[in-house]
């Protein structure tokens, strides 16, 4: 008896000590605000990238098309971003890594990007970040790393978008993005949400002084700790929010106009 019991000991003080692997940690997480859901994002730091196309580059239209540009192991999460055209290129203001890809839109329309005011995020040469009225962008000492075009604006300096009802009729899932001390925070909504229940999250809860509207009809978002990928729309311009481990030195602190 004594000599089969000795091996089923070895065989479990090594299994006692080998350790399981670490689950990979999510950048998102969830929040509730006015009974609904939402799912907020934040790279802690890391390098914020826009994958937009120009005029005669071939858009991703799909985060499984982003994944053949990028380590998807460096990745903490990535949204949808900014409004565009029926081909996958965008329609407002968009600047990747420094290079203009279509010009500021100032035009008025329908619909939500023609809003006014519309806004602009900014992440500055030096990491940081800040949102801009689009008739208002400052100059800067030097070019901004990444710009995208959206609308309307959400919050405006703490104060709510003057054309928003509290509550509209409008339901939808809705994505975007806020600013606060030069850090930006991604939310989308879990369910279907009025406009107005969307900016007084970004104001009330999250206290961000500035939030900018991304889109009501394509929000998606790509969380990979999570296993999330959705796919149920094709999409234009494209922010990917690397982790900080995986991200270049020197990035950080406000946007420097």
């Amino acid at each position: 008896m004594r000599i089969w019991l000795l091996p089923l000991f070895l065989f479990t003080a090594d299994c006692a000590q080998a350790k399981p692997d670490k689950a990979p940690q999510s950048f998102c997480h969830e929040q509730v605000f006015e009974t609904s859901h939402f799912t907020v994002c934040d790279n802690k730091g890391g390098e914020v990238k826009l994958f937009a196309a120009g005029k005669n580059e071939v858009p991703a239209r799909s985060f499984s098309d982003l994944m053949r540009k990028v380590d998807p192991t460096r990745v903490a999460f990535a949204m949808n971003a900014g409004m565009f055209d029926e081909q996958g290129r965008p329609i407002g203001y968009a600047v990747a890594d420094g290079r203009e890809l279509h010009k500021l839109n100032l035009r008025d329309g329908p619909g939500n990007f023609h809003l006014k005011p519309n806004g602009v995020f900014i992440v500055g040469c030096g990491g940081g970040a800040m949102i801009s009225p689009s008739d208002a962008i400052p100059a800067f000492r030097c070019a901004p790393h990444l710009m995208t075009q959206s609308g309307p604006m959400l919050v405006i300096q703490g104060k709510l978008h003057p054309k928003l009802q509290a509550d509209g009729q409008s339901r939808l899932i809705r994505n975007g993005v806020g600013v606060r001390d030069g850090k930006a925070v991604f939310v989308i909504s879990k369910s279907a949400v009025s406009l107005g229940k969307f900016a007084r999250f970004f104001r009330d809860e999250l206290k961000t002084p500035d939030a900018l509207y991304f889109d009501g009809s394509v929000s998606s978002l790509w969380d990979p700790a999570n296993g999330r990928q959705d796919s149920h729309s094709e999409l234009g311009p494209i922010v990917v929010a690397f982790k900080p481990e995986a991200s270049k030195p020197g990035r950080g602190g406000p946007a420097k106009p």
